[in-house]
């Protein structure tokens, strides 16, 4: 089934004239390159943590006009380094553990390895990347490490325009903050949703496990 949300999503940075997309848990680089392939022209920076994941997200961006590769790395709430527990998915690897029901119902995901990773902050991230000008989107698919990324923002969230995090309707990590308690936080930090994008469906809990919320600042429309 073609995912419809990508022309809405590239149509919403056109809107908010987003010039800067920090592409964090871009692990081998989906997310990039649907938004170049629906239109989007403006700079993207990826960050990915899992070392095989890196080097196939490395050579997938070569030559791509825009799109730059970070050295992989983490991204959290302060620098320093994270133990990421390796996937046999690649794209479920996480900084957390999964719960125990979530390692009974996704064997397919367990973990077979770990590897210490860099972390680094958003927050010295765009003072090193961004121009003034520039107008800041935020995705962050980072398997319930979304809440750590915002707060290695800091004070630099007045610089983002936009935010796209996955929320847990139904936690699959140890730790994960729920849905609501993030709604509530990009409320807080000013942001509306303007996009619900749905995310994995579970025939073993029968329910949609996630979701992306695609917000942006009011003021900035």
């Amino acid at each position: 089934q073609k995912a419809s949300h990508w022309p809405k999503l590239v149509s919403l940075l056109e809107a908010h004239r987003i010039s800067l997309v920090f592409d964090v848990g871009a692990n081998v680089g989906q997310y990039a390159e649907r938004l170049i392939e629906h239109g989007y022209r403006g700079r993207m920076v990826s960050f990915e943590p899992q070392s095989t994941a890196h080097a196939t997200l490395v050579a997938r961006a070569a030559g791509q006009a825009g799109w730059e590769v970070a050295p992989r790395a983490a991204v959290g709430a302060r620098p320093g380094e994270i133990e990421i527990n390796v996937s046999a998915e690649s794209d479920m690897s996480s900084a957390l553990a999964m719960t125990e029901e979530s390692q009974r119902h996704f064997a397919s995901a367990r973990t077979i390895a770990t590897e210490c990773a860099p972390v680094v902050t958003l927050a010295d991230e765009i003072a090193r990347r961004a121009a003034p000008d520039d107008r800041v989107f935020v995705k962050s698919d980072t398997q319930g490490f979304e809440h750590e990324v915002l707060d290695g923002l800091g004070a630099s969230i007045s610089r983002v325009v936009g935010l796209q995090l996955e929320l847990a309707l139904h936690p699959v990590y140890a730790g994960q903050k729920r849905y609501l308690e993030m709604l509530t936080r990009i409320d807080e930090l000013g942001f509306a949703p303007y996009l619900v994008i749905p995310g994995y469906w579970s025939r073993h809990h029968g329910r949609m496990l996630e979701i992306d919320v695609v917000a942006f600042r009011e003021a900035a429309s």
